[in-house]
This record gives C-alpha cells, sequence and structure tokens, in this order.
C-alpha cells in the first residue's frame, strides 16, 4: 500500500510541477495566479506523501528494510535528486506564499520572478522523471553495493 501511494505521488507531483511551470509562464491575472496556486496545491499533496510514505517505507518492516534502501546506489540517488529539488523550491515556496496572501488581501502581487521560477519548476519536473528512473531500477534490484 505505501509502496503504491509513494509512486502515485510521483504521478501527482510530476503533473503538477509540470503544470506550475506551465501556468507560471502563462499572463499571471487573478486566472493565471489560481491556476499557479492550484497547482502548487497538488506539488504540496505530492511532496507530502513522499515524505510520509517514504519515511514510512524506509524506517518500517513493511518494505525491504533500511539495510536494503541505505545500501542501494539508486535509493541514495533519488534522496540526492529529493533534496535537491527540495533546494530548488525554496524561493518558489516563499514567493508562493506571499502572492497567495497578497491575493487574500484584494492585491495583485508582483510575479516579475515568476519566469525564473517556471524555469525552476521545469528543472524540478525533469528532476522527478529521474527518481521514476532511479524507483523503476530499484524495483529490479539495481544499484545494491
Amino acid at each position: 500500500m505505501f509502496a503504491a501511494l509513494h509512486l502515485l505521488a510521483l504521478g501527482i507531483g510530476l503533473g503538477a510541477i509540470w503544470a506550475r511551470s506551465r501556468a507560471l509562464r502563462e499572463p499571471l491575472d487573478r486566472a493565471g495566479l489560481a491556476r499557479v496556486f492550484s497547482a502548487d496545491t497538488w506539488w504540496g499533496v505530492a511532496a507530502a506523501l513522499w515524505l510520509v510514505t517514504g519515511v514510512t517505507r524506509v524506517l518500517s518492516s513493511l518494505d525491504k528494510g533500511q539495510e536494503y534502501y541505505i545500501s542501494n546506489r539508486l535509493f541514495l540517488l533519488k534522496m540526492v535528486l529529493f533534496v535537491t529539488i527540495v533546494v530548488l523550491e525554496i524561493a518558489p515556496m516563499r514567493a508562493l506564499i506571499r502572492w497567495r496572501r497578497e491575493v487574500r488581501a484584494g492585491e495583485l502581487p508582483d510575479t516579475a520572478q515568476a519566469s525564473a521560477y517556471a524555469t525552476r519548476s521545469t528543472v524540478q519536473a525533469v528532476l522527478v522523471v529521474l527518481m521514476v528512473i532511479a524507483a523503476a531500477g530499484m524495483a529490479r534490484g539495481l544499484g545494491m553495493t
């Protein structure tokens, strides 16, 4: 069950981050911002699912066990990719939180950095695809030291 939810989160996350990237490249009027916020919310849902299911799978006896993951190079690659995604997310996350507050206050936010955040989102989408490739290799027993 946790493995299925974990993989489902990858699908949700890939779709969400791609949608956010596209939405950030469109006009950012109120409707455009609503599209950005919707995609960003799904991106957050995916991140929460990744964390809960991933940590549970690694630390519990529900799956292959901690030793399998820690000694698998593809798992370590997935962790590097995940941390890179998180680091890339810091600036857009802070801006989108601020934008949401401003929209709730009836203002239109300064979206001058939207193009840069769109580019980051595209890079994050590529990293999610690489995570999926690493996960597929792990499922076949590749990456063991």
